[in-house]
């Protein structure tokens, strides 16, 4: 943090400036490359706050809905400001800090700008790299927000048993793919959907899922899972601001409904 006195560095920071809110399908004008100076001292009046060097950032389909207004009352998932860089998860290295949680030289990941340097003044989310002994790109996806979805939402919502039958929609996601793992490791029977043909392919070759087809091509989506298997478990990953769950257990007739990223509502018949 700059002390009275100090001369602080100044360095060059290219940034990715949202342009202004979209309608429709992303455009490369709606944001545009743009280099401002950024001081790598934490300002005095800046009480707690943390300025990283940003190593990895992640795009996620969540952010589409941050382009648009009106703006969510989660502040995480806010509309993004016009003018200003876009933001996402990401991993950082801290360059210096104002905070008594964390020091000079330390990975952290959280939300951060799409710029070299961004000065972090909400640090709640801010979350500290104890583990260094695999890559950090895995803090923006399996040992991130993907993973921590996939796990908790798979192993702490559906509570799967060797045997059950798992869907999985949007099975190729970030998360779907993540679920889909977790389930094989458990010993599930596992069925996924994607939406084209290649999607397909690579959950069935590659992923090693037992059974995927195409939602775009089937105007019966339970005529579809009938084809494969009575399902068990149904895990949902579409939206970009929540996720539903549903857990489905046809013999024991359980319905669990789970919304991602707010309190857990389960129901049971």
């Amino acid at each position: 943090m700059a002390s009275e006195g100090e001369v602080a560095v100044s360095v060059r920071n290219k940034q990715l400036i949202f342009k202004d809110y979209v309608s429709g399908f992303p455009k490369e004008t709606d944001m545009f490359l743009a280099t401002s100076s950024i001081t790598l001292k934490v300002p005095q009046e800046c009480s707690k706050a943390v300025l990283v060097k940003n190593l990895y950032l992640s795009c996620d389909p969540y952010m589409r809905g941050r382009m648009t207004i009106p703006p969510s009352d989660d502040p995480n998932f806010a509309s993004f400001s016009p003018g200003s860089p876009i933001k996402s998860l990401g991993v950082a290295k801290v360059v210096d800090s104002a905070h008594p949680e964390f020091k000079e030289g330390e990975l952290v990941w959280g939300s951060i700008g799409w710029e070299e340097y961004t000065l972090i003044t909400a640090t709640e989310g801010l979350f500290k790299i104890e583990h260094t002994d695999m890559p950090l790109s895995y803090y923006t996806g399996l040992l991130g927000m993907p993973g921590m979805t996939a796990y908790f939402g798979f192993y702490d919502v559906c509570f799967p048993n060797k045997g059950d039958r798992v869907y999985i929609s949007a099975a190729s996601g970030a998360v779907g793919q993540l679920v889909g793992q977790f389930a094989k490791l458990s010993g599930c029977y596992v069925v996924g959907s994607a939406g084209s043909k290649e999607k397909v392919e690579l959950l069935k070759n590659k992923f090693g899922l037992d059974d995927a087809f195409n939602y775009k091509e089937e105007p019966d989506w339970d005529a579809a899972l009938k084809r494969s298997v009575s399902i068990n478990i149904r895990e949902e990953n579409h939206g970009y601001q929540t996720a539903l769950h549903l857990c489905i257990s046809p013999k024991a007739s359980t319905f669990t409904l789970r919304m991602l990223g707010a309190k857990c509502l389960m129901l049971y018949f």
